[in-house]
Order: structure tokens, then sequence, then C-alpha cells
């Protein structure tokens, strides 16, 4: 694999993502940022952040890793939901992001493919010492940018750290995701590839994505988890039946994807939208326009309660989430430099315990409609890490080491 990637046409790209749902593998992004304040405290001097940005934001800690309180999700440039943004123009929106304080920036090599790491090291190339940088490994993508399924085989691991190294234009990478746990390669030889790459002072931290129990305490048993990142919003609770607890036992941080549900809870996609071609929300149950309407009543939910804290919907899932547990740290995306100034406004939105039980139980009554994702793309998830699955008694996805 190289850093080059090829302009394809829009037939082209639609191939892919087809070729992406047959290799049964979900994305992750939303449309917005904002979060609520977080504390840290103890935390290793070789893990903070630098110089403080223009804006300074509140800090949070993934484990031992020191994050502004919300991240940013860089995939939204690219890929996933029709509109791709220019080079210039995604760097100034990532830029501006960094301007109003946030230090957490989250990619992957499948994002473009290519491109959103390209986008990412060109915008923070000048502050990299004042940021920490995700991205994510796992899949088999050819230098022309074909995805063609998982892999996580160890020497996969480490030549495609290489490359993306040179995308971001970095000598580390902080975070460095499993971007789907591949089911033919156990989790031990996974981590352990990572581990050697930490002690090559090539990543700095392990992370796993849309992982189940089992799979993340056999991960941490070789090398610690750092971070989670699986789909959590108002409407999507699949990690607080296994993961959330699993984590907040082993002192795991937490990032959830899509935390604005794919943009619906902004209240901006009705019965009538209509998706481009291109936009992934098109194949998913719950952006049908039956299911849209019948699941209106979570913006009306959130309306409610952003009604009387002078918010939008958008800021009260952000704010809920943010809620949930200290080690939580979402990343939205937007390339729409209004929307982030906007939803940056979240962070002075305090929803107090009256406020998340009205959430709880108006959720409760909502009857939803539509899985989170496509069938195929569910295949491709952890056991444990969908609602109505369990990993407790198993070993999750992956087959043991060979003895």
């Amino acid at each position: 694999m190289t850093s080059h990637h090829s302009q394809s046409s829009s037939a082209d790209l639609s191939l892919n993502r087809r070729g992406f749902l047959a290799a049964g593998a979900a994305v992750a992004a939303t449309a917005a940022v904002a979060g609520l304040p977080g504390i840290a405290r103890g935390q290793p001097a070789s893990d903070r952040v630098g110089t403080p940005a223009a804006s300074a934001l509140p800090k949070r800690r993934l484990g031992s890793l020191e994050v502004s309180a919300l991240g940013f999700g860089c995939m939204d440039f690219v890929w996933a939901y029709g509109d791709r943004l220019s080079k210039q123009e995604s760097v100034r929106v990532i830029r501006e992001a960094f301007d109003r304080g946030v230090t957490f920036f989250d990619t992957a090599e499948i994002y473009g493919p290519f491109t959103s790491e390209e986008y990412v090291g060109e915008a923070l190339a000048s502050v990299r010492d004042r940021v920490v940088i995700a991205s994510k490994f796992g899949f088999n993508v050819t230098p022309e940018g074909q995805i063609q399924g998982l892999t996580s085989r160890p020497e996969h691991i480490k030549r495609v750290t290489e490359d993306s190294l040179r995308r971001l234009k970095t000598d580390r990478i902080d975070l460095w995701y499993q971007h789907r746990v591949d089911p033919q390669v156990p989790i031990e030889d996974v981590a352990g590839a990572v581990k050697e790459l930490i002690q090559a002072g090539k990543v700095r931290h392990l992370g796993l994505s849309e992982a189940g129990g089992a799979t993340i305490r056999r991960a941490h048993a070789v090398h610690p988890v750092t971070a989670v990142q699986n789909e959590y919003s108002v409407w999507t609770r699949d990690p607080e039946h296994e993961v959330l607890p699993t984590c907040e036992e082993l002192g795991i941080g937490f990032v959830p994807w899509s935390p604005l549900g794919m943009a619906f809870h902004t209240g901006t996609i009705t019965p009538r939208t209509r998706f481009r071609q291109g936009d992934l929300r098109g194949m998913f149950p719950r952006f049908t326009p039956e299911a849209i309407r019948a699941n209106w009543p979570v913006v009306e939910l959130l309306q409610r309660v952003g009604n009387r804290k002078q918010a939008t919907p958008g800021q009260v899932a952000l704010a809920w989430l943010l809620a949930r547990k200290p080690w939580i740290v979402p990343i939205p995306g937007t390339t729409n430099a209004k929307h982030m100034e906007q939803n940056v406004g979240a962070l002075q939105v305090e929803l107090t315990a009256g406020d998340v039980q009205d959430i709880e139980d108006g959720f409760g009554r909502i009857n939803l409609q539509g899985k989170r994702a496509p069938e195929q793309l569910l295949a491709s998830h952890d056991i444990g890490a969908d609602l109505g699955t369990s990993s407790a008694g198993g070993h999750g996805r992956t087959p043991l080491p060979a003895k």
C-alpha cells in the first residue's frame, strides 16, 4: 500500500462502497461537534497535550491518554455522506476545530480511502505536538483504494502503520485502533503486534472498534487497551449492556462514533429527505422514510429538553452522552465550520439529573424502528458489541491463540 490514491469516478466510488458493505465493515462519524467538560487529574507528563490551543477546551482521559473533552471525526470530508470536500477546504475546517480548542482528531486508512489521513496530516503538521491523532487499521485496501475485506495479520498491521505514518506526516500514531475485529486472527496476535509498534515508538496507545467484552479483555491482557470506539448515542444503546461495564472495570476510555445518530438527532433529517448517491444512510434501516417518521419522537424528545436549556436537539444529544461517564469522549465531525461553532456551544449545556431522567423515560416510551445498521454490517461487529448478543462465557469473534 502506498499513500497514493486514485481519483475515482462517482461510479467507482459507489462500487467501492458496495464492496465495503460486502466485506462487512461499518464506518463511523457524524455531522456536528460538541461536548461537556470533563476533569483529568494525575495524568503522566508524557501523555499530556502540549501548549494549549487558541481556545482551550476541558480535558478528559481515555485510559492514560489525555484529550480534549470532545474529539473531531475526520471522515465526513471524503466519504460516507455523499460530499467530498477539497483538500484545501478540509484542511481549513480541521484547523478551525483546533483553533476552537479541539486536540483529539480521529481518522482511518479507509476514509477516502487514504485521503482523510492525508488531510489530517497536512492540517496538523505545524501543531503536531499539541494534538492527539487517532487512526485505524484492519482492512485490506489496494493502492488504488479498493477495499477487499478484513485483515489484521501482524505483518499487515506493521506494514500499513508505515503507510499511515507517512500520510499523517508524523513519526507516531497516538491511538491506533483495530477498525473491525478480524475473525481469522486471534486478538492476542493483534494486540501483540501493536505492542511491538508501541515499543518501537511508532504507536503510543492501542484501541479497538466495535469490540465486545470478551475481546476487550483478551486484548487488554496482552497490552492495556486505551480506548474502545463503538457506536453510541441516544437511540443506539448497544454498549450499555456489556462494553461500557467492561471499560469501567478495566479503566478503558470509550469513544462513541455516530454520537448524533448520523445527524438524525440534529433534526435536519425528515421523512422527506432523499439521500444522494454515495450517502450510506440510504442503505441503513433507520433511514427509510417510514423509519424516520416512526423515530421522529426521538428528535421531539431532545427538542423538549433543549427548549428548557436554550439548546439545539443536537447539543442536548451530546450533552446527554457526555453526562453518562467522565471517560467518554465523542468524535462528531462536520464539514461546516459554522456548524462546529454552533455545536461547541453545547459545552455550555448542563443537564440536571432530572433532564437526564426525562430523556431516559421519554426514550423508553418510543418504539424505535429499524436496526442500527444493515445485516451485513452487523455481521462484522464482535460478539457483545450489539444488543441481543453477549460474549459472557465465550471468547468473542476471534479464534483463540494456537497452543
